[in-house]
């Protein structure tokens, strides 16, 4: 099988995409692009051709993107150019060369995809550049999905050169007289990259000829083990996190049992913004006392009795809501609230849902006020003469830290009204002389 009936095939194999597609190749002038480009044309796809020049090598820079407009020009296909400052992104975003020149270059073919109506933008990796990267993965340390290599699919990405060696190309580039360009920086090791591709490839071949194409068997094996791994992930999260409303709980128990313990947690967690460095913490909650937490870059983890609890970390202050009196809804992040005023009749049953709230319309006085409890406020709970502080009164409730935070108070002139889901306070209780009723319902989102 020849190159172009590899590259038809692999195209198939791996349903990258169809002759109905529009492609967008991301074409440096280098044999791989453009070895990538002529096979496409060869191919008979429809094709549009973009060119990243990042003035890092001053007049080499637009040699090739010169070359790159006259190849687009030759194969009758759409060009499109940019030029970026891309050392002063990376000075702005204090990122290296290299990170610069990634993020630049896949926001703007992004961009362009969509402006030129394609469907994929097409990189020339090929089975080399697949190595390399398990390679550097393995030597930064990495778990399984750093051993897949370069994926030949990511949503509107795909590579389809995965299958063929570098070799291959450049022959490819010679049998066909393609013309195309060097880039002076390849050759230095300065960069990760390039070390492994000059330095550390070249010396494990002496004993290992046939490394690039072993790993890159590998890699298909690693690939199929990845899906076996997440779907024996996915059962234990299953088994292992329930929801309830905005925090999610883990029995500490069952995790403590789980086998692989670390792995499994590592794969909770992960979810939840937790970092490598960061797991050993969330590890030690398992043997620490209620109220200890980790806090990570998005989420909280609590250690509440027999339960881990994750929850998102506040962006900003709860606000403080007025309730006028024609009011019949209020929204909040964490639920509804919902109004009506009602004639009291003696068919007039109160219900005990705890979500629900009967008052003596009369004992109120408007604007009421919707806010987070804070320390200090107290109330008469339903039934008792005697007032008792919230905080006290949680306890009591045995309310978990984000149960506590996550609760509201409605206030009638500095008054609490009701402990939002939980009690009423007992001055504002139905009596025999009420005769018209403020019902409001709490719909916890």
């Amino acid at each position: 099988m020849n190159l172009l009936e590899g590259f038809i095939a692999y195209i198939e194999k791996e349903q990258l995409f169809t002759r109905d597609h529009s492609m967008l190749l991301a074409v440096s002038g280098g044999v791989d692009s453009v070895v990538m480009a002529h096979l496409f044309r060869a191919a008979g796809f429809n094709i549009s051709i973009a060119h990243c020049n990042f003035q890092l090598r001053g007049d080499e820079s637009i040699r090739d993107e010169v070359f790159v407009e006259n190849l687009a020009d030759s194969l009758q296909a759409s060009f499109y150019r940019k030029r970026f400052d891309t050392l002063g992104y990376s000075s702005a975003h204090r990122v290296s060369i290299q990170v610069a020149a990634r993020q630049l270059r896949y926001e703007w073919l992004e961009q362009t995809m969509v402006k030129a109506g394609c469907d994929f933008i097409v990189t020339a990796h090929h089975m080399q550049d697949s190595a390399e990267t398990v390679l550097m993965n393995l030597c930064k340390g990495t778990g399984i999905a750093g051993l897949h290599g370069i994926l030949p699919k990511q949503a509107y990405l795909v590579r389809p050169l995965l299958f063929a060696r570098k070799a291959e190309l450049q022959a490819y580039a010679d049998e066909h007289n393609i013309d195309f360009v060097e880039d002076s920086s390849n050759i230095t090791t300065k960069y990760t990259r390039n070390f492994f591709r000059h330095k550390v490839i070249p010396v494990i071949q002496e004993a290992y000829p046939g490394v690039v194409g072993n790993i890159a068997g590998s890699i298909a094996r690693f690939r199929e083990a990845e899906i076996l791994y997440a779907q024996a992930v996915e059962k234990h999260i299953k088994r292992l996190v329930e929801e309830k409303g905005n925090m999610y709980m883990i029995p500490v128990l069952k995790l403590q049992k789980t086998i692989p313990m670390e792995t499994v947690a590592w794969e909770i967690f992960r979810q939840y913004g937790c970092t490598p460095a960061q797991l050993p913490q969330v590890l030690e909650l398992l043997n620490s006392s209620s109220g200890k937490l980790v806090e990570t870059g998005s989420h909280r983890i609590i250690r509440d009795r027999q339960w881990l609890l994750v929850t998102r970390l506040a962006e900003e202050e709860a606000p403080v809501i007025v309730i006028e009196k024609d009011r019949t809804a209020v929204a909040t992040a964490s639920g509804v609230l919902r109004l009506k005023t009602n004639e009291r009749k003696e068919t007039t049953i109160i219900p005990a849902a705890s979500n629900i709230a009967c008052l003596d319309r009369h004992s109120l006085q408007y604007p009421l006020i919707l806010r987070k409890w804070k320390q200090g406020d107290y109330f008469y709970p339903l039934g008792m003469r005697k007032k008792k502080k919230l905080s006290r009164f949680f306890i009591d409730q045995k309310l978990s830290l984000p149960q506590k935070e996550n609760t509201w108070v409605l206030e009638s002139a500095k008054r609490v009204v009701w402990v939002v889901g939980l009690r009423i306070d007992d001055r504002f209780k139905i009596t025999d002389q009420t005769k018209e009723l403020l019902t409001i319902e709490w719909e916890a989102l």
